[in-house]
C-alpha cells in the first residue's frame, strides 16, 4: 500500500472537522448580505470564530459613528458561526440575541470573536465581543440558536 505524499494536493485537503470549518467559512463568503461588508470569517477550532471587518463612514449614523445594525450583524455572525461549528448536519437559526453597546466605533479594522457557551442538542448559546483596532471591547452580545430544517449540505455556499 502506498501512502499519499504529505506534500501532495490530496493530503492537503481538509477532512472531518477542518473540512466542516472551511465549508462554513465558504458559506459565510457566499451569503449575499456579506457583499455589503468587507469581512473575513475564520473558524480556528470548535466553538470559536473570528471575523475581521473594516468599517468606514458609509456605515455611520447621523452622529458620526457606526450604526447599531453593524454591531448586531457582526456579533450575531460571530456567535452563530461559533455555535454552528459544533453542528455539521444542519444550519442553525438565531432565535434571540441580546446586545450591549459599550463604546462608539469609528472607522478602522474591527474583530468580532465568537465563543460557544452551552448546548449540544437542540438549543445552542454563544456569545461574541467586538474589539477595535486599539484592543478595546466596543460591544458584546449573547444569542441562542437552534437547528433548522435546512441541511448544511443543501446550501450552495457550503462547500463541505
Amino acid at each position: 500500500m502506498t501512502l499519499p505524499d504529505p506534500g501532495s494536493a490530496a493530503s492537503a485537503l481538509p477532512s472531518g472537522e477542518q473540512a466542516h470549518f472551511r465549508a462554513l467559512e465558504s458559506l459565510y463568503r457566499s451569503a449575499p448580505i456579506n457583499r455589503l461588508f468587507r469581512s473575513e470569517l475564520t473558524i480556528p477550532e470548535e466553538g470559536r470564530s473570528i471575523i475581521h471587518f473594516d468599517v468606514d463612514e458609509t456605515q455611520f449614523h447621523a452622529a458620526g459613528a457606526v450604526h447599531g445594525t453593524v454591531y448586531f450583524k457582526m456579533l450575531d455572525d460571530a456567535a452563530f458561526y461559533a455555535a454552528n461549528s459544533l453542528v455539521s448536519d444542519r444550519f442553525l437559526l438565531t432565535t434571540s440575541f441580546n446586545l450591549l453597546f459599550t463604546r462608539p466605533i469609528g472607522p478602522g479594522r474591527i474583530r468580532a470573536e465568537g465563543r460557544w457557551i452551552s448546548g449540544k442538542r437542540r438549543v445552542y448559546v454563544a456569545e461574541a465581543s467586538l474589539i477595535d483596532a486599539d484592543g478595546e471591547e466596543v460591544g458584546r452580545g449573547t444569542g441562542t440558536f437552534m437547528r433548522s430544517q435546512f441541511p448544511l449540505s443543501s446550501l450552495p455556499g457550503y462547500a463541505g
